[in-house]
């Protein structure tokens, strides 16, 4: 009868997944992301083939393998990134709880490969370091308890932050792996910075890193060597940071021509950790500067887009996800110049590795997911006392 009265309302049929996906997601970081692992193949094209000669596999091998992990580090993050933050964060918390066991069983069921360092687990096909997983899905673990505990009468989520930030710093140290235990503090303390942190808490952690830092030099050669090497007034041409840094000197403005680079035939890490030495001896410093632009491109965008949230943990986590990869890349091209000590960290989606393609896919997946935008009243609307539908 009401229908007959008043006419009926068709049903509102709610939008498909992937047209909302498409429509809310953040094309511009994307398409930096996918730039980025273009140049990445390339690069791999002229870094692998000496280490894949010497290792006795086929000239193209890496370039291969590395095609494959970029495929599923792709995949994983465009599925990633059509989640709600609320899945997110119950993914980060199960994924945290998987890396951590797995870092904490690393000095009994792990492998240095001759490095002197055990990170990883060997599975016969690849290897899997655990620290590149454990990364992103602790900086959304600690936005989840920093946020809680701004609610009233919520967990006391900053101490258990900076508890499970100190246990992680502790394992990475033992490996020893100084780099990513760095990072890892590093992207509490942005989190926490964010959030609302006394500037004097902040200075008393960097006091006690620090410290940290000076016990460190005094007990651990590995740490000892890499920091001599860095303060040294000469730089030793036979070894790692001797050959990138020649190789970028040679290399000047426009480089010295495609597959004319040398430093690939003398560096073991050159498909990794110096793959930007590679890219600046045969392309010069236009690629050099294209690079740092696509990832300057995607932390200034993503923290403008986040400016808009007004969900605390989405602010939070969304934050620390994008200051940890642009200081990582930071570190990577840091190092190869010699401003920065060598710590052994790839560049994001462009180095070789399997752990840190697929981790840093999931990472810009959790990103990508957290900056699309929602109806929601922006932030402005709500300081100035209005409030948008």
């Amino acid at each position: 009868m009401t229908d007959m009265i008043y006419g009926s309302v068709p049903a509102r049929t709610a939008e498909p997944i992937l047209p909302r996906w498409w429509r809310t997601v953040d094309k511009c970081t994307i398409s930096c992301v996918l730039i980025l692992f273009a140049l990445g193949i390339l690069l791999g094209f002229a870094a692998s083939p000496p280490l894949a000669e010497r290792n006795g596999f086929g000239h193209f091998h890496y370039v291969e393998r590395q095609a494959v992990f970029g495929a599923v580090a792709l995949c994983a993050m465009l599925v990633v990134s059509m989640l709600s933050p609320t899945a997110v964060r119950r993914l980060a918390a199960l994924g945290f709880v998987g890396a951590f066991v797995a870092l904490a069983l690393l000095p009994v069921l792990g492998t240095d490969f001759g490095k002197g360092a055990v990170r990883w687990y060997s599975l016969g096909f690849a290897a899997l370091q655990p620290s590149e997983f454990l990364k992103p899905v602790f900086v959304v673990v600690a936005a989840w308890f920093i946020a809680a505990s701004q609610e009233i009468n919520g967990p006391p989520g900053r101490t258990w932050s900076f508890a499970l930030t100190v246990a992680i710093v502790a394992m990475l140290a033992l490996q020893p792996d100084f780099g990513q235990a760095a990072l890892v503090l590093f992207g509490w303390g942005v989190v926490y910075f964010v959030a609302g942190a006394p500037l004097a808490i902040l200075f008393a952690v960097a006091g006690a890193v620090v410290m940290a830092g000076s016990v460190a030099y005094s007990s651990s050669e590995h740490f000892a060597r890499r920091i001599d090497g860095f303060l040294s007034p000469e730089l030793d041409p036979t070894t790692q940071l001797g050959y990138a840094t020649n190789a970028i000197r040679e290399g000047g403005f426009f480089g010295v021509g495609v597959g004319e680079g040398q430093v690939k035939w003398w560096l073991p890490d050159a498909h990794t950790d110096f793959i930007v030495a590679v890219a600046a001896e045969e392309y010069g410093l236009v690629l050099v500067l294209a690079l740092i632009a696509l990832y300057a491109g995607i932390v200034v965008r993503s923290l403008l887009r986040l400016t808009r949230e007004r969900d605390p943990f989405v602010r939070l986590a969304g934050a620390g996800l994008a200051a940890m990869f642009g200081v990582q890349a930071m570190i990577n091209m840091g190092v190869a110049v010699r401003l920065l000590p060598a710590k052994g960290m790839t560049l994001p989606f462009v180095s070789y590795g399997g752990s840190s393609l697929i981790a840093t896919g999931i990472a810009m997946g959790m990103l990508l997911a957290f900056t699309r935008t929602r109806p929601q009243g922006e932030i402005g609307d709500i300081l100035r006392g209005r409030r948008r539908w």
